[in-house]
């Protein structure tokens, strides 16, 4: 089975190596040039735990290709995903062009039944349009040629994005044609040998369920940090009452752990996208709208912890930060919280000194010179007036209490991840804020 991927970026790049690792012949394509020229020399666009290993040894095998064009890209092709991005336009809604400037390109050069499989992440009613664009391409050529669309959501975390494809909770296919389920269900034999489920729906199902199910993710991440500003000011602890409402089943503990407020590349836009789908049908999302809210200001939380303790005056300051990207395992800046603060330190007068074991050069990009880039933690912390705990990275777990004190010109710490114990913290002489626990400023 042949099959050609438009897009690599984070979903397109993983999806071809995870298909070409199982036998699959895949090329993926994108219009960036360098792009393209890195990835043939094994030079990867993203960090992501495990791809390297991947692209290199299909790269090698002959079953992963890369190129910038897909009009070559298509002979004896059964499937072509499209997996190009979905940029929020500035009212929240997804913009299309490059997923039916996809469709329209296949539909000028094909000449045999293909599945135009839509992986991005796109609206309800997206797969429609891109069987008439594919379709009004056919007709300015007078091609005959037979073609189905199906829908394909992706359901990966970045950090563990090469596990959860090749040992998905679960698959879904959107499609209203015998034949197109057939070959999808050929493609995805591999995966579903070891008792993975593809779940087969309608198109319009399968296009809501990716928005709903980061939707709901994100629901839950918002509601528990309310829950832990809350819990501060009452004086409960959110890790008790975290873990009293986790061991009930119809919650579970999975994705209420209280932050800094949620980042990435999904679920910022996707919230965004449902909200403005349902507007686009005369439908107020009210407890999407809330979510979005209170992830924006959760992503002040930490800065307005610092300013109160140092009585509103910032000016001069300088603060170590320790994580930069949105969560860890991975590269990604997108929305992440770490950029919130910082901007609302410097606005201040305050000085930034920050490390991130992968996510520097992405956030040098973003940043540029507007912040001092340490060269590992301890660094970051040498000489600045607290520390803010930002991204949950395993190497910032255990605190080595004697050399961090030495290094800090005052003993305070902003943990946004609560990953450290309250007692053992202030036992050791430190003023210890995180969030829902600790001293209430």
């Amino acid at each position: 089975m042949k099959i050609t991927i438009v897009g690599t970026g984070y979903v397109g790049l993983v999806t071809g190596a995870c298909f070409s690792e199982v036998g699959i012949d895949v090329t993926c394509v994108d219009i960036d040039e360098k792009k393209i020229e890195n990835l043939n020399k094994g030079i990867l666009p993203i960090w992501e735990p495990g791809l390297e290993d991947l692209v290199k040894r299909n790269t090698e095998n002959g079953r992963l290709h890369f190129s910038t064009k897909l009009s070559e890209s298509l002979d004896e092709v059964n499937i072509v995903f499209g997996a190009v991005g979905t940029p929020p336009d500035e009212d929240g809604s997804a913009d299309l062009q490059y997923v039916l400037e996809v469709a329209r390109e296949v539909g000028r050069h094909i000449n045999d039944y293909v599945i135009m499989v839509t992986k991005s992440t796109v609206p309800v009613g997206t797969a429609e349009k891109v069987r008439a664009a594919l379709q009004e391409e056919l007709d300015k050529r007078g091609a005959d040629v037979d073609f189905d669309v199906a829908s394909n959501p992706e359901f990966l975390k970045e950090g563990a994005a090469v596990n959860d494809f090749l040992k998905p909770d679960r698959i879904v296919v959107g499609t209203d044609s015998d034949r197109a389920r057939k070959l999808m269900e050929k493609l995805y034999k591999p995966f579903t040998m070891n008792g993975h489920p593809v779940i087969f729906m309608d198109i319009v199902s399968s296009e809501m369920t990716k928005y709903a199910a980061n939707s709901m993710l994100a629901t839950k991440i918002s509601f528990m940090n309310d829950i832990a500003n809350l819990c501060e000011i009452v004086g409960a602890d959110v890790n008790a009452v975290r873990k009293g409402i986790g061991s009930d089943r119809r919650i579970g503990p999975y994705f209420i752990y209280p932050g800094t407020g949620y980042g990435g590349s999904c679920f910022p836009k996707d919230v965004k996208a449902l909200v403005k789908t349902a507007e686009h049908f005369g439908y107020d999302m009210a407890v999407l709208k809330a979510v979005e809210d209170v992830n924006q200001r959760q992503k002040s939380v930490l800065f307005a912890k610092a300013k109160k303790y140092f009585d509103g005056n910032l000016k001069g300051k300088t603060f170590g930060i320790w994580g930069l990207a949105f969560k860890p395992q991975t590269d990604d800046m997108r929305e992440a919280p770490s950029l919130v603060i910082i901007e609302k330190l410097l606005a201040e007068g305050a000085k930034v000194k920050a490390y991130d074991p992968v996510a520097m050069e992405e956030t040098k990009r973003v940043l540029g010179d507007k912040i001092e880039y340490a060269k590992d933690k301890y660094d970051a912390i040498l000489d600045v007036d607290a520390l803010f705990v930002v991204t949950e990275w395993p190497e910032f777990k255990v605190l080595n209490f004697k050399v961090i004190k030495k290094l800090l010109s005052e003993n305070v710490i902003f943990d946004g991840r609560n990953i450290y114990d309250v007692e053992e913290v202030k036992n050791n002489g430190f003023k210890y804020f995180g969030i829902g626990v600790g001293d209430k400023l």
